[in-house]
């Protein structure tokens, strides 16, 4: 597969599907190695790799799509705050050529430095779990 977020988009059967909501040529997806729970990525459909390369409307919807994620997470996850951003270029820490926006939420009760040292582990909410909360969430939020 050449580019995972394209075959995400594609329906490609060989990619876990994790995709929670659609529209307007973007989906929202899980992460499938989330730092959180309700990690979640905006992802145009269009193979785009910068985000100078994104039309006007597409960044709007970008955006929409954004505000409306928030909220979702806000009403089913309730978290105390966002790490929100594009990781662009492999000096970044970007994985995946094609543009997308990751949504982490925070929490006050996440894994911290001691945990760390003193070899902690977190249960994050299984994935298949978090896609059925977050269906069914934007089909309520979203009104489509």
């Amino acid at each position: 597969v050449p580019c995972i977020l394209c075959a995400v988009a594609a329906h490609d059967p060989r990619v876990e599907n994790l995709v929670v909501f659609r529209r307007n040529g973007l989906f929202v997806t899980l992460n499938l190695y989330p730092y959180n729970p309700g990690h979640l990525m905006v992802v145009p459909e269009r193979h785009v790799e910068h985000l100078s390369a994104l039309s006007e409307q597409e960044a709007l919807e970008i955006h929409r799509l954004q505000m409306l994620t928030l909220r979702v997470l806000e009403a089913e996850y309730h978290p105390s705050g966002y790490n929100l951003g594009y990781n662009i270029g492999k000096a970044s820490g970007a994985s995946i050529d094609h543009i997308h926006l990751q949504i982490v939420p925070r929490y006050p009760t996440e894994i911290g430095f001691f945990d760390i040292l003193t070899d902690s582990r977190v249960i994050v909410e299984d994935p298949k779990l978090t896609q059925e909360r977050l269906r069914k969430a934007f089909a309520r939020l979203g009104g489509e």
